[in-house]
């Protein structure tokens, strides 16, 4: 009986202390990444300290956009496409990557895995940040993402960096004829 008590305890403590990994796949109702060889145009998008150039944009059904995203400012800045509450809920993700240390001002911690985060790999406790509609750029470089938009919608890019959303780091996308 102690025998078997103990091991139940010990698969508890075990499963308390693996890692909570990521969720499957997440599914967009507003399109799909795609290759930036099926664009069907590039559009640039300049990241300022706290905010992007342009501030909206307008898009086809069916288009296909090769997003150049441009970081010219002093701080670690994200590119998310989605909607006000998708970039409420992922706010919550990046604040707690942020907390735990992972995000720094101006990039991602190197983790003790020999990994860096901007490869998108596992990023300590079971965090990632590897979303196909979101993409991290440290200053001075230049990132791309690109989406196939499959509905007229409106959406918003935002970077949800904590505060930066909230400082007017936010822009318009439409999706129309």
């Amino acid at each position: 009986m102690f025998l078997r008590e103990s091991l139940m305890l010990a698969a508890a403590l075990l499963a308390l202390s693996a890692p909570v990994w990521a969720a499957p796949a997440h599914t967009f109702d507003f399109g799909q990444p795609a290759s930036a060889a099926q664009a069907s145009r590039s559009v640039e998008v300049v990241m300022g300290d706290m905010s992007f150039d342009p501030k909206t944009l307008q898009i086809k059904p069916g288009e296909t956009i090769r997003f150049v995203l441009v970081n010219k400012g002093q701080l670690l800045h994200e590119f998310n496409l989605g909607d006000a509450a998708m970039h409420a809920r992922h706010q919550q993700e990046m604040l707690q990557m942020q907390q735990s240390g992972m995000l720094t001002p101006t990039g991602i911690k190197e983790m003790s895995h020999g990994m860096t985060g901007m490869d998108h790999a596992t990023m300590g406790h079971g965090m990632k940040h590897d979303d196909p509609n979101s993409v991290l750029v440290e200053p001075g470089k230049t990132a791309e993402l690109t989406w196939t938009f499959n509905k007229a919608t409106r959406l918003e890019f935002a970077c949800n960096i904590p505060g930066h959303y909230q400082a007017g780091m936010v822009g318009k996308l439409t999706v129309s004829q």
